[in-house]
């Protein structure tokens, strides 16, 4: 609840005639660490996104995601050219993104304002649950392009930013690059524009190991959790 206040999810208002607030659920979810052990349980605040009406609290909703090849592709690069790779985390990303439908959500029970029990919640930004994947997308699009870079016409998910000799791939949000200054000025510079976790060179990208020797520019990608479920 408290990342839902400070990035001011939603205001109270009076029910407006006519119409219908979305529900809501509590999640409980174990969080993963790198190595596949729980590392924390969390309870999460979701809206019933199934009762939304098409065209009248939604329109479009996809939101793309970086393509597996992609993926590798930079990867081969940072180790021929011995390139950093980084990972980063936004907070709560999905609670970055901005709603621009009317929705009214009922107050969460247990947190509801005193004196003010009759009023509803109205979606500033997007919430767990909503169809509004694509809210987040475009808002990280416009901020990111707003520092200088570049999205690639084959994977909307890839960004690239040239400065000087500097280099910095950006994949929502792991950075490859061969400049350590490039790299604490975009760090510095993303955190200005959301709560941002810095988990240091990537040892896991997307639930898989990086092996690597940058002595002889060799990276491998071992997955031992997955042949074992195999």
């Amino acid at each position: 609840m408290d990342s839902m206040r400070s990035n001011q999810v939603w205001t109270l208002v009076d029910p407006p005639k006519g119409v219908r607030p979305v529900g809501y659920k509590w999640v409980d979810k174990c969080k993963l660490g790198a190595d596949g052990e729980v590392t924390a349980f969390k309870a999460r605040l979701m809206a019933k996104g199934y009762t939304q009406r098409p065209r009248v609290d939604f329109e479009k909703t996809y939101s793309p995601v970086a393509m597996a090849k992609s993926i590798r592709i930079l990867l081969a690069i940072a180790a021929w050219y011995d390139y950093k790779i980084w990972k980063m985390d936004v907070k709560t990303a999905f609670l970055n993104g901005f709603v621009e439908e009317e929705i009214f959500m009922d107050q969460p029970k247990g947190f509801t304002i005193v004196g003010e029990e009759q009023k509803v919640c109205r979606l500033q930004k997007s919430i767990y649950g909503l169809k509004a994947s694509r809210s987040w997308n475009t808002h990280f699009d416009e901020v990111i392009r707003g520092y200088d870079f570049i999205k690639n016409d084959y994977d909307p998910c890839i960004y690239k930013k040239v400065s000087g000799n500097s280099v910095a791939y950006l994949v929502f949000l792991s950075m490859t690059l061969n400049d350590v200054k490039i790299s604490g000025d975009i760090k510095a510079w993303l955190s200005t524009q959301f709560s941002m976790k810095d988990m240091g060179e990537a040892s896991y990208i997307l639930g898989i190991k990086i092996y690597r020797d940058r002595s002889r520019r060799m990276l491998g990608l071992p997955n031992p959790r997955i042949l074992r479920r195999s």
